[in-house]
């Protein structure tokens, strides 16, 4: 540069992730994990309503829409291309098995071709102080989040 020009900056930034599809919808989320003090493995399904904001999904399950009884879900996901990543928070029912415990955890799901399958992995920490993980899947059931889809899912998975 010469005495007396001024000079511009520019900032790096990293390019925003893919998104290829539309995501919203009310979808079945169904996880399994290995209960250690049962020595069983479970099968946990909720109906969930995913709201997108680009390539950013929240998810929350529909109230009486689990078949844990007031075991609430939410997951916060992100989405580039094929591959979703985010965190998964489920507080346990006080008067389950797990008396109110909040476990939570990472999810890591690739996106089937047609976009009505997420399918992949969770980990989180089991309460022995042990990491945990399993399969993690999402079916889309409605493209609608209104209140005729929302009521209609409004009830535990078969």
């Amino acid at each position: 540069m010469e005495a007396g020009e001024v000079g511009t900056t520019s900032a790096v930034t990293s390019p925003e992730p893919e998104t290829q599809g539309e995501y919203a919808g009310i979808w079945l989320s169904r996880y399994e994990f290995y209960s250690s003090s049962r020595d069983e493995t479970f099968d946990c399904k909720h109906h969930v309503v995913i709201v997108q904001h680009g390539n950013r999904l929240t998810a929350q399950s529909l109230p009486g829409a689990s078949t844990n009884p007031d075991s609430p879900l939410s997951l916060d996901l992100s989405v580039d291309r094929n591959i979703i990543t985010g965190t998964w928070t489920e507080q346990t029912a006080v008067d389950g098995y797990y008396h109110g415990a909040r476990y939570h955890g990472a999810v890591q799901l690739l996106i089937e071709p047609t976009g009505r399958r997420m399918a992949g992995k969770w980990v989180g920490f089991g309460k022995d102080f042990d990491v945990n993980s399993g399969p993690w899947e999402l079916r889309l059931l409605d493209r609608s989040t209104g209140r005729a889809s929302v009521e209609r899912y409004s009830s535990s998975p078969e």
